[in-house]
């Protein structure tokens, strides 16, 4: 097994761990756990650190209080990990907010503007 398919089962284990435990947060919390979502774990190779990329069904200001929720309660959801997953030593957990959805959908907005930006110039030629 290469350390390179270790390590990507490694990242899809822990995002099941985490997403079974927003599901099952029983804390308080200003915004809904259930609609925090997981989008991708990136491993260090040493496997200490996991940068953990959150999304969330809102605006920009319940994005930041779901990154700030994960930020806090995150000595739950490192246990989560530690208790389900055989490894050595469990990770430290890194929030940042996802913004690949956001990137794609303004990428894909510039793609249609040059579109017609094109269809335009090719009309008037």
């Amino acid at each position: 097994m290469s350390a390179g398919y270790r390590k990507a089962m490694l990242e899809s284990e822990i995002q099941k761990v985490l997403t079974e435990a927003l599901r099952n947060f029983k804390g308080e919390s200003e915004i809904d756990p259930t609609l925090v979502s997981i989008v991708r774990i990136e491993l260090s190779k040493d496997k200490r650190y996991a940068n953990i990329f959150v999304s969330y069904l809102g605006n920009d200001e319940e994005k930041k209080k779901a990154v700030e929720f994960m930020e806090e309660n995150k000595g739950y959801f490192r246990t989560a990990v530690a208790k389900n997953i055989r490894l050595f030593k469990a990770p430290e957990l890194r929030f940042h907010e996802d913004i690949g959805i956001e990137a794609s959908l303004r990428i894909s907005k510039i793609l249609e503007e040059i579109k017609k930006q094109e269809q335009e110039k090719e009309e008037n030629e």
